[in-house]
């Protein structure tokens, strides 16, 4: 039987899900499924093991048409599918399943039918009380038949709420589902042919909305004006703002903290107030992997790209850990951005020491012990004009089980590096995450058993350094940061997250989880 090569091969860690929504104007000529389409290929980096598109709207708004399928976006749909995929309104999803297994039942947008009409649910993330939350559902009656959280979600917005007479009010349900459950969600929700968009009271998941605009069209020089003229055909909402530039979309805003947002053929709207953090937390719990790995680096975030996010971690990681090299390299890709600032803080040039086939992907051949021990070799090459008699300093994101590392620093002694110091963007991740990203058990992370003191012999490295927590939530402060904050002495997260009111989740690194946990 052939089947994906162990993910212990892929020493990183992985989000769940990306979410996309896309309604159309009314009367404007827009496809509304191709577009989402093209928003979970920007989004693929999210989840790879399945996908699906749920669209409303034809031929009357309580009728759905759906696809759903396993594997990569560009398997699953084609032109013809898309065609059939009609509609003013709809929502699809990438899945990378942590707890729920990895199978067709499992396929996001879940559909279910109400007394009111279909309602269709997509979502990025992991319920911390999931466990309660099935109870009570079963309880009242109702079966699961899947193993995903998703499911369940979409089960308790099908409880009516207080407020609904003769009507459904999916506003109020959303967010009955924040007041008996925390975190951690970003939803998109299918309703006739309205899109609502909702993060979670804490916003450990992202969530932003864009809007679709035509192409330019002439220029206009009234008074010295040379501004095209665009018009707007739709609106989107997505876990990241990458997408937006590819469907000719302006990104508006990030959807708020226990925030709900219509968006129907008019426009979108804030649905009331928002709900409070339990616990009347001052910041949120933004999860800061979304800056160190998992978004994709054009991606904007509290005014912040995470390709700027990064470059300031390189900048701290050499004000923090400076040592002597011929040269600053990297781990291709996420960590290039940090071995680029890394070069320009300490004026160490930068090369390239590793070519990676980026055709490699999570393969599906039979994984025999011999090819797992070659996964590296598979994935990247060395490039040994680069490497030999050179002291090399070599950036990389994150450390998970060091397995990667380790293979990868063979691979350049082999190469004839003389000295090979190792700095990591980010602090030692030590501990598991229950919000929605697969870290593996706590025995398996490298930070976890092994002591830093011990980590270079083990990887076989010169030295091994990681940014420290203070160091990373200021690269991730953005404008405040290219401003100075990187000089001043901040020696407190409060301080740093009172920059702008945001905080951050760092409980894979720290332990301090945002909320309380059923686990």
């Amino acid at each position: 039987m052939l089947s994906a090569i162990d993910d212990k091969c892929e020493d990183k860690i992985f989000d769940e899900c990306g979410v996309v929504g896309c309604v159309s104007k009314s009367g404007a000529p827009f496809e509304v499924a191709s577009s989402i389409a093209l928003g979970l290929i920007g989004l693929q980096h999210r989840g790879q093991e399945s996908s699906g598109i749920v669209t409303s709207g034809y031929p009357s708004e309580k009728s759905f048409l759906q696809r759903k399928g396993m594997g990569l976006v560009s398997g699953i749909f084609n032109t013809e599918h898309l065609e059939k995929l009609k509609g003013v309104a709809g929502i699809g999803h990438n899945r990378y399943s942590t707890k729920g297994k990895s199978e067709l039942m499992n396929c996001q947008p879940f559909v279910v039918n109400m007394q009111y009409g279909p309602m269709a649910v997509a979502h990025n993330g992991e319920l911390v009380n999931k466990y309660s939350l099935r109870k009570e559902i079963l309880n009242r009656g109702v079966g699961l038949s899947t193993s995903s959280d998703s499911e369940l979600i979409t089960q308790i917005l099908c409880l009516p709420c207080e407020s609904e007479k003769s009507t459904i009010d999916i506003p109020e349900r959303i967010k009955g589902l924040m007041k008996r459950s925390p975190t951690s969600y970003s939803l998109v929700v299918l309703y006739g042919e309205v899109v609502y968009a909702a993060r979670d009271p804490y916003g450990n998941r992202p969530l932003c909305i864009g809007e679709i605009q035509s192409l330019p069209t002439t220029l206009n020089y009234t008074n010295g004006d040379t501004s095209m003229k665009r018009e707007t055909e739709g609106w989107v909402v997505s876990s990241e703002s990458c997408i937006f530039q590819s469907l000719g979309a302006v990104f508006v805003c990030d959807v708020k903290p226990g925030e709900v947002v219509r968006i129907d053929q008019h426009g979108y709207k804030s649905m009331g107030s928002v709900i409070i953090r339990p616990d009347n937390s001052k910041y949120s719990a933004f999860c800061i992997f979304e800056y160190i790995y998992f978004s994709r680096v054009d991606t904007v975030y509290q005014g912040n790209t995470v390709y700027n996010a990064r470059r300031n971690s390189g900048i701290m990681l050499a004000i923090e850990w400076p040592v002597q090299a011929d040269f600053v390299s990297t781990v291709p890709e996420s960590a290039t951005p940090a071995a680029i600032g890394f070069s320009r803080q300490t004026g160490i040039p930068y090369e390239d020491v590793l070519a990676k086939n980026i055709y490699i992907g999570r393969t599906f051949i039979k994984p025999t012990q011999k090819l797992r021990k070659l996964a590296v070799e598979q994935k990247f090459g060395v490039i040994r004009d680069n490497v030999m008699n050179r002291r090399i300093v070599l950036v990389d994101d994150s450390i998970v089980r060091g397995n990667t590392m380790q293979s990868i620093i063979k691979m350049l002694r082999r190469g004839g590096a003389a000295e090979i110091h190792v700095r990591i963007a980010s602090p030692p991740v030590k501990n598991p995450c229950f919000m929605g990203i697969n870290i593996p058990d706590p025995n398996e992370l490298l930070a976890n058993h092994t002591s830093l003191s011990e980590i270079p012999a083990y990887l076989g490295a010169d030295s091994v350094k990681y940014l420290s927590l203070h160091g990373l939530l200021k690269a991730v402060q953005g404008p405040a940061f290219e401003h100075g904050i990187a000089g001043k002495d901040l020696n407190e997260e409060e301080s740093l997250n009172a920059r702008n009111g945001v905080g951050h989740c760092t409980a894979c690194l720290t332990g301090n989880y945002p909320t309380k946990l059923e686990w």
